[in-house]
């Protein structure tokens, strides 16, 4: 290596020789002298800088030797406090596991009561009043939270609230949905768990969203009745409609048919039936108005010497009067045929009543078989997994039927009282009548 520097030395000096002509030999071995001492000082530096940073590495390879041997002792050190731990958490967590068995199965069970109980709550009506109280009860059923003695306390707390918010009718402010679909705020009486009103209407609770609403069918107007009387009432006891099914019954009413729609199933046939159960009425009303008219005439006559007109006895009587003395078989003819006339217009109209009272259940029954008919119709093309479809012909047939009896049975008893009364004035013309012949035959004897 410095023979190669030499040689390269001595080279630049020829070179440098060459281009200055001026420079002597002993200059250029003077400077090749000087630059190769310069060259042996820089090597000696390099060298003994060399050696002492290889010492230093030495001493810092040394030192991290015995520090990698200390952090050895202290990794197994740690490694055997490890095990041990480890060993030792083991055995304790057999102990709580072991220990902690009965609690587990504790807080399952609240766990459990928790989900039930807050199914409770959200059904509630209550809960349209104060829908937050349940609260707490989800942090227990998504285990967020551990089942502690405030927990179970709260749970307790809660229950009892239900128990006494039951037996209480409290008032107090929330969202009402209207028919239109609007939310008002409105003043709310709420009776226990059971009802709810508004303004004399019932409310129905809607769980998912903790409110109200109004039914869209009402009960009765005096269920309204004692719901506004309990509105306006401050102290003491007040008649009240409840449902004991907390809402399932007012629910059902809303679907339940009302009167004019039930008359609507019945098609045809129960328009039918309620215009011959309206001309029966009619008959009643009019034979009925006749034949009391007639009794009370005929009692009046009873009472009076001069015969009228305007009562079947009176024109009996009258009948009689220009009979010759002395013909007893014309007297008994011309009875017989006046009885026989009256009889025909006080029993008038009263066979349309029985014909009537006979039809309208046939007419029902015959709604019956085509209700039938299109009930097994339904089930033959569409089967029996939809009840629905074949509510339509069963609802069709019991309609007309209970329209055919109610239609019936009124006319009946009404044509029997008719009959009744009409047989009763018959029976006094009959009296009457007998009197007056034997009368004519007293007046024939010597």
């Amino acid at each position: 290596m410095k023979l190669f520097k030499l040689l390269c030395i001595f080279l630049l000096v020829s070179l440098s020789h060459a281009a200055q002509a001026a420079a002597t030999l002993d200059e250029l071995v003077s400077r090749v002298r000087q630059e190769a001492g310069k060259d042996l000082r820089y090597d000696e530096e390099r060298e003994r800088r060399f050696i002492k940073e290889r010492n230093q590495q030495q001493a810092r390879l040394n030192s991290l030797r015995a520090e990698l041997a200390e952090a050895d002792k202290r990794a197994d050190a740690f490694r055997a406090a490890y095990q041990e731990n480890e060993t030792r958490l083991a055995k304790l967590d057999g102990q709580i596991a072991a220990q902690a068995g009965e609690l587990n199965d504790l807080f399952a069970m609240v766990q459990q009561n928790a989900a039930e109980v807050g199914s409770l709550l959200d059904r509630s009506l209550i809960s349209a009043q104060d829908p937050e109280r349940g609260a707490f009860l989800d942090k227990v059923i998504q285990r967020e939270s551990a089942v502690s003695m405030e927990t179970l306390q709260n749970l307790w707390l809660v229950l009892i609230d239900e128990m006494h918010e039951t037996g209480k009718v409290a008032r107090f402010t929330g969202p009402v949905i209207t028919l239109e679909g609007e939310e008002k705020m409105q003043t709310v009486t709420r009776i226990g768990a059971f009802n709810a009103v508004a303004d004399g209407k019932f409310l129905r609770f809607l769980p998912d969203s903790h409110k109200l609403v109004e039914l869209a069918r009402q009960p009765a107007p005096r269920h309204q009745r004692m719901a506004r009387e309990l509105e306006q009432a401050e102290d003491g006891w007040r008649t009240m409609a409840v449902d004991p099914s907390k809402g399932a019954i007012l629910a059902l009413l809303v679907q339940s048919p009302d009167l004019i729609e039930r008359i609507n199933q019945s098609g045809a046939i129960g328009y039918l039936i309620l215009a011959i159960g309206v001309a029966g009425l009619l008959i009643v009303l009019w034979r009925g108005a006749v034949l009391t008219t007639a009794w009370r005439r005929i009692k009046s006559q009873l009472l009076e010497q001069e015969n009228l007109d305007n009562n079947p006895l009176g024109r009996l009587r009258n009948s009689v009067a220009t009979v010759p003395a002395r013909s007893s078989e014309i007297l008994a003819a011309r009875l017989d045929e006046s009885v026989s006339q009256e009889s025909s217009r006080l029993f008038f109209g009263l066979t349309s009543l029985t014909v009537f009272a006979a039809v309208t259940p046939l007419m029902g029954l015959l709604g019956t078989v085509i209700g039938m008919i299109e009930t097994f119709q339904s089930i033959s093309l569409f089967g029996t997994g939809d009840p629905k479809l074949m509510a339509g012909g069963i609802s069709y047939a019991l309609v007309t039927t209970q329209l055919g009896l109610a239609v019936a049975i009124p006319l009946l008893l009404l044509q029997s009282f008719l009959h009744a009364q009409a047989n009763r004035i018959v029976e006094i013309l009959d009296q009457q009548s007998n009197r007056l012949f034997e009368q004519h035959d007293q007046t024939l004897e010597p």
